[in-house]
């Protein structure tokens, strides 16, 4: 006997009502906190934990977040990154010194700044952390696999993002956002970003030519930038294979022979 399709009704749960459900959590989290919270450090450090559990919860398990500095084999270091979205299963080591952690710059997919305004200061010194990451030098190393190496793997453009609670802007993303984003160093150039209660953004940049951006206004902003952002990382698929030889050469001093 066949049976007829269940209706859906006003309260049963839908995509478009869990995201806009998560969504409203993190914007009331965030504007409790700037709302209660006068210590501007205490404030950064209670907004960066929010954002981090949300993309925690939400990004598949492969990733891990971390508020970290990036490290390289050469000793370079990073300025303090408030998310670092690395790999979770090929990493070979993240170092967790009296609760500071220092990642290796192979397994990092993106950094993102959280800030509370999305402003041209902002946006300046997001920039500058995120050069300070791609900057750094990567290795990459054959990979053994049951039917002989495989390539080394190019070492990938590393997403650089900021996200806020709202824009000063307005419109958000209008030309003193676009001027704002185009003056930006090239290697620090932020991909994507999200502002809770206004919207996210996604750019493109062609050599030589003006930054394209693409600018999505939603009620539900902070869903659909982690759906965005979850694309960007699929498309990156796996991290470079470490050569831990070269980190171990940087604490060696002598050779036996």
């Amino acid at each position: 006997m066949l049976q007829e399709p269940l209706t859906s009704t006003s309260s049963a749960p839908t995509l478009s009502k869990l995201f806009r459900g998560l969504h409203r959590t993190l914007e009331t989290q965030l504007g409790i906190a700037r709302d209660t919270v006068d210590h501007a450090a205490t404030l950064g450090a209670l907004s960066e934990d929010k954002w981090i559990s949300v993309l925690r919860e939400h990004l598949p398990k492969r990733y891990k977040v971390s508020r970290a500095f990036v490290i390289d084999s050469r000793g370079g270091c990073s300025r303090q990154i408030d998310t670092v979205i690395h790999d979770r299963q090929y990493s070979p080591f993240v170092l967790n010194l009296g609760g500071a952690l220092y990642v290796p710059a192979e397994s990092v997919y993106a950094v993102l700044e959280i800030k509370q305004n999305l402003n041209a200061e902002q946006i300046a010194d997001a920039v500058l952390k995120v050069a300070s990451v791609r900057c750094l030098h990567r290795t990459s190393l054959p990979v053994p696999t049951i039917d002989g190496l495989r390539p080394a793997k190019e070492p990938h453009h590393i997403v650089g993002g900021i996200v806020a609670l709202e824009s000063d802007w307005t419109p958000p993303f209008g030309a003193p956002f676009m001027d704002a984003i185009a003056l930006t160093d090239l290697t620090g150039r932020l991909d994507m970003g999200c502002a809770v209660r206004d919207g996210v953004f996604q750019a493109k940049y062609p050599e030589g030519q003006v930054p394209e951006l693409v600018a999505e206004e939603s009620d539900a902003a902070l869903a659909l930038f982690l759906l965005r952002l979850i694309a960007r990382l699929q498309a990156m698929a796996t991290v470079p294979q470490l050569d831990v030889a070269a980190y171990a050469d940087s604490i060696t001093r002598t050779r036996v022979i």
